[in-house]
């Protein structure tokens, strides 16, 4: 069973990418955009892997992997966090592209902008000496506040969406914490997050997961904006 995390992220890249050049998605116009994106986000995201990797607040069990290693991540690591986000990134664009319709009130934005803060901030006050939890909802709670401020439509299209995208990211991520094997892909130690699961999966790799999309979703959004006048 090696290959299984490197086939999770094959098989959900798969579809995306195929239909990346379908004539009425074109998404593969947008990789100039997303790839970008995706790097930049890895940036943080890849020294926040490697540190709680080496710390031990998260691991891999190798019977799972390769045996190919970067920086002392499993290659399969690195691999999820171009594979996820494409087919994650893709869905959003796709559901802008089809359904332009497909969105939300301002007010209705507002409503759950508030509703998540304030649950993250109490969160993080309450357990604060918890690292996963902390670093992570902290993120959230500062990059939110930027978006919000900042560049608010985004949330317009991607709170719905993210709902949508939450059933394949719980089953994707059931199999790498173990809901339907014998062991866990990836393990994590309790003593550092909130210790609630949704079946097998940490609450907090919803708000991971929610702030690794968002990050690379509004950076191609303002990319989009910066280059395209210039392209025409």
């Amino acid at each position: 069973m090696w290959h299984l995390y490197l086939l999770l992220n094959l098989a959900s890249l798969s579809i995306p990418f195929l239909f990346s050049f379908h004539p009425k998605l074109n998404f593969y116009k947008l990789w100039k955009y997303f790839f970008p994106a995706t790097f930049i986000m890895m940036a943080f995201f890849i020294p926040w892997d490697i540190i709680f990797t080496q710390n031990g607040i998260w691991g891999f069990n190798e019977k799972y992997l390769s045996g190919i290693k970067l920086a002392n991540l499993p290659i399969e690591e690195w691999l999820f966090f171009i594979c996820i986000p494409y087919a994650c990134i893709f869905t959003i664009c796709a559901f802008k592209n089809l359904l332009p319709k497909f969105s939300i009130s301002e007010k209705t934005t507002q409503i759950i902008y508030f509703s998540i803060q304030t649950i993250l901030i109490a969160t993080l006050l309450y357990f604060y000496d918890r690292w996963y939890t902390a670093i992570n909802f902290g993120y959230a709670i500062v990059l939110l506040a930027l978006v919000f401020n900042y560049n608010r439509e985004v949330l317009q299209v991607f709170f719905p969406v993210f709902l949508i995208l939450l059933v394949p990211f719980f089953i994707v991520n059931g199999f790498l914490t173990g809901s339907w094997i014998h062991e866990e892909v990836v393990w994590y130690n309790n003593a550092e997050n909130l210790g609630i699961r949704i079946g097998t999966v940490p609450i907090e790799d919803s708000v991971y997961a929610l702030s690794m999309l968002l990050t690379i979703y509004v950076l191609m959004e303002k990319f989009k904006k910066r280059y395209s006048p210039k392209l025409q």
